[in-house]
Formats: C-alpha cells, structure tokens, sequence
C-alpha cells in the first residue's frame, strides 16, 4: 500500500492511499473460505456450498470491512511512525471519488487531516506568576472546630424546651377550650419550635416540661399545607378544615449537644490517638486547612497560568474549517449555530489541553498506575468525610477505588485531573512566584472580579 502526504498548509493536509488487490485479496479469500465452511443455504450440505454463490453472497461486505480495517489501520500507522500529531481524527476528504467496489480492483481514498500546531513553551525564572498564599486566621479554626463539634455532638433527653429543640408528644383537637371527644387525635407527633412561623406560637413551647400541656394552633404555627398535613398525618385537601386549637401533650424532648473538645472527639475527628490533646487537635486542624487552602492557590496558579501561556499562542493558527466541520459530523446534536458561539471557548480549552501535553512531553511528565490509585483513594476518603466517616477501613477504601477506576469515564478524568496537577507542580517550580499572603474573604473576592 502506498500513502502519500500533501501538505496544504502548516496545520491542514491530505492523506492519499492507494490500495492495490494484493494488499487485500488474500485476508478477503481467507475471510470468505470461512463464510463458506459456515454458510447454511437450502440444497447444499455444509461446508459444500460453491466458492462463487459464496463469494456473490458475501464478498462485497467482506471486500468493504477489509478495505475499511486495512486503511484504518495504515493511518493509524503512518501517522505514529511519522510522528505526526493531529487534531480530531481524519475525515473523508472531500474531493474523494466515488468507487464502484463491483468493477474496480484498485481503490484510491484520500483523508483530510488537521495537523496540531507546533507549540514553544518556556518556562523558567524568566517568567513570572503571583502565587496567593491565604492566611489561616481565627475565624476559619472557630469555624472549623465548631463544624467538628457540631458534626460529632450528641442528642440528649431532657425536661424542658428551647427553641431548637425536637419535641415529641401527642396531638389532640380542642373546641371551646376543651378535648374534641369526635376531633383530629394523633399520637407521637414529633416538631420543632424553631420551624414555626409565627414567633407567639413558637413562644407558647418555650420552657414547657415533659409531660406538661401546651396550646397551640398548627394553622397559625406552620408555614404551609405540607407542614400541617405533616404533622397531623391528614391529607392536604383536609388541611384547610383545621382552624382552631389542638393540645400537644410533651412526651419527650431531644436536644442536639455540639461535642467537648476531648478525646473522643479527637478520635472521631482524626482516627484513634492520631492527636491526643486540644493543642494537638488544633495544629490538626490548620494542618487541614493549609492543605485545603493550598488546592485552591493552586488553582488559581493554573488559572494566571493558563492566562498566561494562552496569550503566548495568540498567533497560533488552527484548522478552523476542519476542526468545525469534524465537530458537527460527530455530535449530532450540536448546530452549525451552537458550534459558531462555542467556537472560541473551544479553541481555548484545546489550546490549554496542547500545552499541557507539551510541558508534560518535553519534560518527560508521566502518569503511573500509583499516581491514580493515589488519587482515586484521596478522592474517596473526601467523599467518606462528607457523611462523616473520617475512618474508613483499608479494605472498604480499596473497593471504592477498583471501583473508580474500573470505569473508563472515570478512569480518564482521573487521568487528566493526575496530569494536570503533574504539570501544574511542573510550572509551580519553574517559574518564579511572587508570593503574597492574603485573606480568605479577598482571595475569593478575585474569583467574583472575573
């Protein structure tokens, strides 16, 4: 098979292959004394059936699905023996002739393809990027150690109610100040005082005892039907027969009791005697943050850098017309319209996309099955920690992540994500930062300005 190059410009080119019967007779031959060996047609016994009314059956399609594998597979080979890096994948060109595959013997296809730009990135001491450290101040570790006491707190019984409170207790229907004998009656109806709606209801369960009576109108008390169907366990079109007063009979009152800076916080908080003391959970802590905080400065590292790089390409030229047209062919859904407007933002993630593949290429930048197993586990354990569970078994940990990666969505956004932190430490310690600390409140403020 012969290939041929035509350059129309820096970044556009044809691929011309032309195909010769004896690149393709024989795998064809051997394909179809297959089909003969299996083919089931009415007065022939198995395997017996003429090498013609098999070749006049099936040798069209097969002759195609040779033809489509044996030029797929020579692009792909010319392109990596020649070191040719492309955008998108090659496209019918658009000046191919037709082919009658009945007659012809030789075929001609030829592909455009769109050919990625060269690309020179720098980075050294020359260049120059701010690094935003933000500061840990007292009023993130009051926050943060509060989230801790609140999430691993406690829910005590006891005798009287305060406003946040959950109350428990049985729900009867009064007329003229006293029980309805054929009236609403519901038991071991649980509320809140802190949801009520109008603040003299709310009043009416503050300070009231276990087992003592309160008065109260749910329709006045609650902010909706939802709520009142709710909380008497009748229907909504029931809701608007309920406007007088019902006596709630306090069985039992729940209080939520944010945890003491102990031991046993410590080690819901960070695994067992992984800090043993308040000042050891402390230095914990705004270990935590720093660490936080650092994924959101690098972040924003990557964003001056990216800024930065793509001014550098402002130049660049790329295959418009044939990254347009390879995108529509591709995504059905996508209009000529939508493509048009979305054109630019495009260009620019394929920009950011091409650098980070030079930088990770020149400076010999790989991702190892480690780095992703590391980074699955790391995103795992984040995940466990939302709900809580800040300690969760080797064992389990090690099923989320097979998990995770066994998903080939997942295990190329992972990919990516790994790369891109690889190339962002890469920038991180090449180029020179102009550190400044700043506050939490005006480090986000940035991101409002964009």
């Amino acid at each position: 098979m012969n290939i041929e190059r035509k350059n129309i410009d820096e970044v556009n080119a044809t691929l011309t292959l032309l195909v010769e019967k004896n690149d393709y007779e024989e795998k064809v031959e051997k394909t179809l004394r297959s089909y003969r060996q299996k083919a089931s047609v009415p007065g022939f016994r198995p395997g017996h059936v003429p090498a013609g009314l098999v070749k006049k059956m099936y040798g069209k399609s097969v002759l195609l699905d040779e033809l489509n594998k044996l030029v797929s597979d020579n692009i792909l080979s010319y392109l990596k023996e020649n070191n040719v890096k492309i955008l998108g994948e090659p496209m019918p060109s658009e000046s191919q002739k037709d082919l009658d595959f009945d007659t012809q013997e030789t075929f001609e296809f030829v592909f455009d393809i769109a050919v990625a730009p060269e690309l020179n990135i720098e980075l050294n001491k020359k260049v120059s990027l701010p690094y935003y450290e933000i500061t840990v101040d007292d009023k993130m570790m009051d926050n943060t150690i509060k989230s801790y006491t609140g999430r691993f707190g406690s829910y005590d019984k006891v005798d009287d109610i305060v406003e946040a409170d959950v109350v428990k207790g049985d729900v009867v229907e009064l007329e003229n100040g006293k029980v309805n004998e054929g009236g609403l009656s519901v038991a071991d109806v649980v509320l809140c005082p802190k949801y009520m709606k109008d603040d003299a209801q709310k009043a009416l369960f503050i300070g009231a005892k276990k087992d003592g009576v309160v008065v109260f109108n749910p329709k006045k008390a609650f902010e909706n039907e939802n709520e009142i169907a709710s909380l008497l366990k009748i229907s909504k079109d029931k809701v608007a027969e309920i406007t007088g007063d019902f006596q709630f009979t306090v069985k039992e009152i729940t209080r939520y009791k944010e945890s003491e800076l102990n031991q046993e916080l410590f080690d819901k908080a960070f695994g067992k005697d992984v800090v043993k003391s308040e000042e050891e959970f402390k230095a914990k802590i705004k270990e935590e943050l720093t660490s936080s905080l650092t994924i959101d400065t690098d972040f924003k590292l990557m964003m001056d850098a990216k800024e930065a790089l793509l001014k550098k390409l402002d130049g660049v030229v790329f295959p418009d017309e044939f990254l347009k047209r390879w995108v529509l062919s591709t995504n059905e859904k996508v209009t000529e319209e939508a493509l048009n407007n979305d054109y630019p933002k495009m260009i620019e993630d394929l920009k950011w996309h091409l650098i980070k593949e030079k930088i990770a290429a020149d400076n010999n930048i790989k991702v190892e099955d480690e780095d992703l197993k590391s980074f699955a586990r790391k995103t795992a354990k984040a995940q466990f920690a939302q709900y809580g569970m800040m300690s969760v078994p080797d064992d389990v940990l090690d099923g989320y992540v097979k998990d995770m990666l066994s998903k080939k969505e997942n295990l190329n956004n992972i990919i990516d994500k790994v790369i891109e932190d690889k190339v962002i430490a890469f920038i991180k310690s090449s180029v020179k930062l102009n550190t400044k600390e700043i506050s939490l409140d005006d480090f986000n403020k940035m991101f409002e300005e964009k």
